[in-house]
This record gives C-alpha cells, sequence and structure tokens, in this order.
C-alpha cells in the first residue's frame, strides 16, 4: 500500500468516527438526573433494559444510568420495593416528598415498606441504612430497623457524620485558588456543601484564607444561634486587625468545629476539610441553594475575584510578574502596601 493510498484509508476512517460520533449525539442525551434516552425505531417486547415511552409521535428507550445508581442510591431501591430510584434530597427522608408518597402506599397496604423489605432477608443481608444508602462502610442492622430505638443509629446522626466532613471529590484552580466541585459559594468568600441527613456544613474559602493569611482567632457563635444570609455571622482576628464575615446561608447552627478554637490555623490548611465551621439546619434547602452560587459558576466568579486583586496588588505594589505566576499565600503579609479594610470591604463585603 503507498503513502497516499494509506493517507487515504485513515482519512475514511476519521471520516467514519466522527459520522458515528454524531449519530450517537443525535440519538442519546440525559433526562433529569441519573436516567438517559435514546431514539428506538419500534417498540420491542423482548428489549432487557430500559423502559419504551411515547413522547411526540416518537418512541424513546429511557434507561437509569448504572453509575448515578451506584452513586446515589434511594433506600426504597436499594431495599428492592422500587426497581430504579435515585436519592435527589440528600438523604433526608424526613422531607423527602418521595418517602412520604411512598409510606402513604404503605398505609394503604399496596406496597411494603422498605424496612419489611429488609426484614425478609438472611440475617447477613440485612445492612444498616446508612450502609444501604453508602454513608458508611458495611454493617449489620441489630435493631430490626427500628431505628429509633438504635443508639448507633443516633450516634451517627447526631456525633459521628457531623464531625466527619468528607473531602471534595475534585478540586479546580484559578491561578493557585482552590475551587472544590459540588460546593456552593457566596460572595463574601463563604462556602456551603449539603450533607448526608440534609444537613449545611459551611466555612470560608480558599480565596479569602490565602488573602488575610493565617488568623489566630475565629470568633465562632454557639449551637441554636440562628443566621441570616447576608448577615454577619461571625468574626475573625489576626494580630490587630479584625472582621466580620457574611453567613452564606439561613438557618439555625447545630455544630460548630470546636478545633477551631485550638487550631484556627486549621481553616487555612484545610478550608473545605477539617477547617469547617458550622453545620446548619435550613427546612428548605434547594430553595436557599437558588440563592448561591455552584461551583460552575464559581470558578467564572472566582477568576473575576483574582482579577480584582491582582489589579489591587499591582495598584499598591507595582505591575506583577510577565509570566502570570500566582499570588503567594499570605497576600496581605507579602504585600505590606495593601490595606487591610479595603480587602475585607472588596471581597469579604464588610468592613
Amino acid at each position: 500500500m503507498t503513502n497516499r493510498e494509506s493517507i487515504s484509508m485513515d482519512n475514511k476512517r476519521d471520516k467514519e468516527a466522527i459520522m458515528a460520533r454524531k449519530t450517537n449525539a443525535s440519538n442519546q442525551t440525559w433526562s433529569g438526573y441519573g436516567s438517559s434516552f435514546a431514539r428506538a425505531k419500534q417498540r420491542d417486547p423482548e428489549h432487557r433494559s430500559g423502559v419504551d415511552a411515547v413522547l411526540g409521535g416518537q418512541i424513546w428507550r429511557i434507561k437509569p444510568d448504572e453509575e448515578t445508581k451506584e452513586a446515589n442510591p434511594c433506600i426504597w431501591m436499594q431495599a428492592g420495593v422500587v426497581s430504579f430510584k435515585s436519592c435527589n434530597n440528600f438523604y433526608d427522608c424526613t422531607s423527602c416528598k418521595y418517602d412520604e408518597g411512598m409510606q402513604k402506599q404503605v398505609a394503604k397496604g399496596k406496597i411494603i415498606s422498605w424496612q419489611e423489605a429488609m426484614r425478609r432477608r438472611s440475617s447477613l443481608n440485612r445492612l444498616c441504612r446508612h450502609s444501604l444508602t453508602h454513608r458508611m462502610e458495611s454493617r449489620i442492622c441489630a435493631y430490626d430497623y427500628e431505628c429509633r430505638h438504635c443508639e448507633f443509629d443516633q450516634y451517627f446522626e447526631d456525633v459521628l457524620e457531623p464531625k466527619t466532613p468528607k473531602s471534595p471529590v475534585e478540586v479546580q484552580q484559578v491561578k493557585g485558588f482552590h475551587v472544590p466541585v459540588g460546593y456552593y459559594f457566596h460572595d463574601g468568600h463563604t462556602w456551603a456543601r449539603i450533607e448526608s441527613g440534609g444537613s449545611i456544613r459551611i466555612g470560608m474559602d480558599d480565596f479569602a484564607l490565602k488573602l488575610l493569611g493565617r488568623m489566630d482567632r475565629f470568633d465562632l457563635p454557639l449551637m441554636g444561634k440562628p443566621l441570616d444570609m447576608g448577615k454577619p455571622g461571625w468574626g475573625l482576628k489576626r494580630a490587630d486587625y479584625e472582621a466580620d464575615v457574611l453567613s452564606p446561608v439561613d438557618g439555625v447552627i447545630t455544630e460548630v468545629n470546636s478545633n477551631l478554637w485550638e487550631y484556627p490555623r486549621l481553616a487555612n490548611e484545610a478550608p473545605y476539610e477539617e477547617g469547617w465551621l458550622f453545620l446548619i439546619h435550613h427546612p428548605d434547602i434547594k430553595k436557599m441553594l437558588k440563592k448561591l452560587m455552584p461551583d460552575t459558576q464559581g470558578v467564572e466568579w472566582m477568576s473575576r475575584e483574582v482579577g480584582v486583586l491582582e489589579s489591587m496588588v499591582e495598584e499598591a505594589a507595582g505591575p506583577l510578574a510577565a509570566d502570570g505566576g500566582y499570588l503567594q499565600e499570605d497576600v496581605f503579609s507579602n504585600v505590606p502596601q495593601l490595606d487591610w479594610k479595603d480587602l475585607t470591604k472588596t471581597f469579604l463585603k464588610t468592613g
């Protein structure tokens, strides 16, 4: 085969691959959370996966997305009462409309409860509800799914889970400042993350802590105090400098990270993990989240904030490095020409 023929064959294969990708793209997309759909030519009763539906004269085949099924399994699905249901309420069953509807069906005798479905399994397969929903490692239920009588269940919800923050699955960088995936942001440089069970964990973001440096003290309110979104919720202190910080959410404090009283620098070392500040309870999480920035918007917002900071540094200390390098940690100390009140007013929206 000549070189010209070889190139021609490669081009043909490339065109076929492109056409295949276009065909797949036109035939498949995402449907809501945890499922996909594709066009089907005709109803296929022997098709083993998916459900056929008719929409606009077109047959669509819908099937659960296996990856999502593994990541966010509803307890009703895990118990085998339904074939597929992905949790979209942060494992807060007490406020879940789906769970409420299922309980009504149980009361009418149309289905069995997820607890009864689990009781019918062999003893070694009767997993704790927290294991079923992937919130902890495998554990056998010892209370016959009477969770309200289980001391471990209460300990897990009240003590273990609140004090065990999870690491971000993925972290994006904007010129050296970290923006974790799955977090929500307030423009006062605080973050919120929804925990399983419906609690809201909040803290200060990497930008604010690198900007102002290591704190000597956080003035944190106690449990039971209500916080108001956009209003001062706590304070911080570094030497003779102080600042208030705006709360990113409304709600009542249910847990305070007491480690920060003894070791405030933990916030700088792990701002999205062990350096969290509070756990908050809010009765309508989904409504509250609409007022915050998701991580996708957070990256663009962070990029703009870094641009503002670079302009302030150049105005105070002269041009930055031509190679576009990252700003060092503890910007306030490394650029002594910067004014503390200007920084807190510009970025924390206080002062």
